[in-house]
C-alpha cells in the first residue's frame, strides 16, 4: 500500500509537467520544413514531415512557446540507433553507422513512405538516413505511432533491419530528446526506492555527454519555474545527457539534451518495437 501511495504521489508530481511517453558541428537549419500538428485542446504536438515525422513541437494548446528544439535534422524527439564504424564522418569526426529518423547532418531528410493522421493520432513509416554518411538506408524501416491523451503524448517507435551486416552490441537512444535551452535543469529519480515519493535529483548537465541513472525510467527538463517536458520509457534505466551552448539562444545552436538508453546488437532480420 505504501508503494502504491508513493506511485500515485509521484504521478501527481509529474503531472505538473507535460510528458512524452515513448514505447521503447551543428549546421544552420535552412531547409524548408513541412509541419503537421496534433491538438487535443490540452497539448499541441508537431512533427516535421520531411524529417521523417520527427517530433519538433510540444506545447500547451494555444501557446506559441515550443518546449522542443528542432535546430537541425538531429535535433528532434526521434529514433536513433548505432552500429559498426563505417568510415563515415560527422563534421570531421569519425562516426559509425547511425540510422536517424530525421535525416543526416548536412541537411538531407529521410524518405517518408506512409503518413496517416487524425486530429489527435498519427502514423508514419519511413526509410532513415545514415547520420554521418548521408545515404538513404533502404534496408531500415522505422515506424511511429502518436496519440494525445490529456497532457500526454503516447509515442510508439518500431525499427526493422533487413541488411546483411551484423553490428556490434552498443547503446541506442530511445529516443533522442532535445529541448529549448531555457529548460536547463534535468530532473530524474536515481535512488534505490523507485515510486516511493523519494527526493528527486536536479542538475544542469554540461558539455560533452554525461551519464545518469533513471531508476523510475523517466527524465525531464524544466525551467526556473519548474515547468517543462519529459519522457517516460519503461525499459530504460540509464541515460546520456548534455547542455550545449550555455548562455546562447536556440537560434545560436544552444539546446538541452538527454536520451534514455538501451543496449543490443543490430543483426539481419532484427525488429525492435
Amino acid at each position: 500500500m505504501g508503494a502504491c501511495r508513493g506511485h500515485i504521489q509521484r504521478v501527481n508530481q509529474l503531472n505538473r509537467w507535460m510528458i512524452l511517453v515513448a514505447a521503447l558541428c551543428f549546421y544552420c537549419n535552412l531547409h524548408a520544413e513541412e509541419w503537421f500538428y496534433l491538438d487535443n485542446g490540452e497539448v499541441r504536438l508537431g512533427v516535421i514531415k520531411d524529417s521523417g515525422a520527427g517530433i519538433g513541437w510540444f506545447s500547451k494548446s494555444g501557446s506559441d512557446r515550443n518546449l522542443l528544439n528542432h535546430f537541425d535534422r538531429g535535433r528532434l524527439v526521434q529514433q536513433s540507433y548505432y552500429g559498426n564504424k563505417d568510415g563515415s564522418k560527422w563534421n570531421g569526426q569519425e562516426w559509425r553507422w547511425n540510422p536517424v529518423q530525421g535525416g543526416e547532418w548536412k541537411g538531407k531528410g529521410s524518405q517518408l513512405l506512409a503518413f496517416e493522421t487524425t486530429s489527435t493520432n498519427l502514423y508514419a513509416k519511413l526509410h532513415p538516413r545514415n547520420w554521418g554518411g548521408g545515404e538513404l538506408l533502404t534496408n531500415v524501416v522505422m515506424e511511429e505511432w502518436i496519440s494525445l491523451t490529456g497532457k500526454l503524448a503516447k509515442v510508439r517507435f518500431k525499427f526493422n533491419y533487413s541488411g546483411k551486416e551484423n553490428h556490434q552490441e552498443i547503446h541506442h537512444e530511445i529516443p533522442a530528446f532535445f529541448t529549448e535551452p531555457d529548460l536547463s535543469t534535468l530532473v530524474i529519480y536515481d535512488g534505490k526506492m523507485p515510486w516511493e515519493n523519494m527526493t528527486l535529483s536536479r542538475s544542469q548537465p554540461s558539455w560533452p555527454n554525461e551519464s545518469r541513472r533513471m531508476t523510475e525510467s523517466w527524465a525531464a527538463y524544466v525551467d526556473k519555474l519548474d515547468f517543462g517536458v519529459g519522457v517516460y520509457v519503461p525499459i530504460a534505466k540509464e541515460l546520456t545527457c548534455y547542455r550545449y551552448g550555455d548562455g546562447r539562444t536556440s537560434a545560436q545552436g544552444a539546446c538541452s539534451y538527454f536520451a534514455p538508453l538501451t543496449r543490443f546488437a543490430i543483426s539481419p532480420g532484427l525488429g525492435c518495437d
